[in-house]
């Protein structure tokens, strides 16, 4: 029982993994992401991509590096099209004004989080 109490302690003194960019907020431990204050519902999927992506800022990640660390499966044919599917979902999630700009940039062999 002492154990899981000290486990426990430290699991709730651990820092978080946060990244704040402009009005953009993200939070690798909660799974949370916010845009002005106002949470952004991702899927499972989006939400590992945008990890990705933004705890590696400028880091050009191809479509078949996605796919290995995201989905842990060999790249094949549909893989960029569920790559791109997933991005343009995550773009649109997160750009809940005008005045937001496209975080994720594309590349041409994959993309990037970059302001």
């Amino acid at each position: 029982m002492s154990e899981y109490k000290s486990e426990e302690n430290w699991l709730n003194n651990a820092p978080l993994t946060v990244v704040d960019v402009d009005s953009l907020h993200f939070c690798l431990e909660y799974r949370s992401v916010e845009v002005y204050g106002q949470e952004i519902q991702l899927t499972a999927k989006e939400f590992d991509i945008l990890a990705l992506l933004i705890l590696n800022p400028r880091r050009v990640f191809t479509y078949e590096m996605i796919e290995d660390i995201v989905w842990k499966e060999e790249y094949n044919e549909y893989s960029r099209k569920a790559i791109n599917n997933h991005i343009s979902n995550l773009r649109k999630k997160l750009k809940v004004t005008p005045d937001i700009p496209n975080y994720i940039k594309r590349h041409s062999v994959g993309y990037k989080f970059d302001v």
